[in-house]
């Protein structure tokens, strides 16, 4: 990627304290990709720089990015699984992206690949306001990768409950219900791709994966994000809720059930794995702590209103 960053210097906590809804349906609708590049003005999404650089601005595209997230520390780690809050945004911006997402960054020579999965807002990638499902990934860390199913990368599994692009809903209600999907993004033991599970229905349902040559190495670094992008000059949408994050479910968005994959593929909790905070402006949007909690597991609340500046 081209351009000068904006870098601020970030406190990285390790965890040191431990303890330890109705569900959201598909709606099968056309997801109205955006495939033509050239002519869109789509936000390619900047939250893959945080292990070394937040509050990233690229000069040369002029797109601001903000994250409030837990992240590990590089090391052998083989994918996540969580149960994430689904939170609408009808008055978000064209040219504005908000959402959440499981990340896997895996080292490729000297630099990092990312993979996600997760939800988000992206008026410029599909013409409207619905919370989608999405994938995405890129390599060595540069703005060319690819959203969904938009090019050779994520393979969507046959009848999958969810396809990358597909509308999700009922979003949550601030104050009254929380509604959630929980995934999974691990590797495969026997095939070495990156598989994608959908949870919270009465059996797991298998959603596509990542061939192996997208994520290959180690170390890799694992987080949970919440993210918005935005212009340069324009004002930040909100995260999650658009509130300051607080520790009840229907007012805050949520990572909850956290757990981490072993390399045979069997999920746990995340006890005994040092966590880091990253949040790069406090003053927009925010993170609590990263506790465990009876029939919630490990779990952290995240979110903050529009109007962010630079």
């Amino acid at each position: 990627m081209g351009g000068d960053y904006v870098v601020i210097s970030v406190l990285l906590c390790f965890l040191c304290i431990t303890f330890h809804l109705t569900f959201v349906e598909s709606i099968d609708v056309d997801v109205n990709l955006q495939t033509n590049e050239k002519n869109t003005t789509l936000l390619r999404p900047k939250h893959f720089h945080f292990p070394w650089r937040a509050n990233i601005m690229d000069e040369g595209s002029g797109i601001i990015s903000h994250y409030a997230m837990w992240h590990t520390e590089p090391g052998q780690f083989y994918g996540l699984r969580a149960d994430m809050s689904i939170w609408a945004s009808p008055n978000q911006g064209t040219s504005q992206e908000s959402g959440a997402s499981l990340q896997i960054y895996c080292q490729d020579g000297g630099n990092y690949n990312l993979i996600q999965v997760g939800f988000h807002i992206s008026p410029s990638l599909y013409h409207n306001r619905d919370i989608r499902f999405f994938t995405y990934w890129t390599k060595d860390l540069k703005p060319k990768g690819c959203y969904n199913l938009q090019c050779s990368g994520f393979v969507s599994a046959s009848r999958a409950n969810l396809v990358p692009g597909q509308a999700m809903a009922p979003p949550s209600i601030y104050g009254k219900q929380d509604h959630y999907v929980r995934l999974s993004l691990n590797k495969d033991p026997n095939s070495g791709d990156w598989v994608v599970y959908r949870h919270d229905l009465q059996k797991p349902s298998f959603l596509g994966h990542f061939p192996n040559k997208l994520c290959p190495g180690t170390p890799r670094i694992q987080a949970l994000t919440g993210f918005v992008n935005y212009l340069k000059n324009a004002h930040g949408p909100p995260m999650g809720s658009g509130h300051f994050p607080d520790y009840d479910d229907k007012r805050s968005a949520y990572f909850k059930h956290i757990q981490n994959y072993n390399p045979n593929g069997h999920s746990s909790d995340l006890f005994g794995i040092p966590m880091i905070k990253l949040v790069d402006r406090p003053d927009c949007y925010g993170a609590n702590n990263l506790f465990l909690e009876y029939k919630k597991g490990y779990m952290f609340n995240y979110c903050g209103p529009s109007g962010c500046v630079g």
